[in-house]
């Protein structure tokens, strides 16, 4: 799923905001070529947070024994923390609280809609 919407994600940006330098003189292979790496990155960028915070929720879950919001938050924090360490530990602080938050409310909506 992460992949499918990476992919998307990626078409769009890359028709949005092309890098070439100069566009008067692109052909319509070079174009393609661009968005296809463009989707392909964000495709497996995607998946890769998807992975991670299926993989730390599911981790976490076995070990709580239980099944709450409280799970989702917890790997939110993990999976943004981890994400963002790369680029130093306030960015990863900050990639903790905000992808925590987002699964909260995701979590939140989801199960008062069902």
């Amino acid at each position: 799923m992460g992949y499918g919407l990476g992919a998307a994600i990626g078409l769009f940006s890359s028709s949005v905001g092309p890098t070439a330098t100069n566009v008067e003189q692109q052909t319509a292979r070079q174009v393609f070529q661009e968005m296809k790496s463009t989707t392909l990155s964000y495709a497996k960028n995607f998946a890769m947070i998807g992975a991670l915070f299926s993989a730390v929720e599911c981790s976490i879950e076995t070990m709580r024994g239980k099944s709450d919001w409280k799970n989702g938050t917890y790997a939110g924090a993990v999976t943004g923390g981890l994400i963002g360490l790369r680029a130093g530990v306030k960015a990863g602080v900050l990639g903790a609280a905000g992808f925590a938050a987002f699964s909260t409310a995701i979590d939140y909506y989801m199960h008062s809609r069902f």
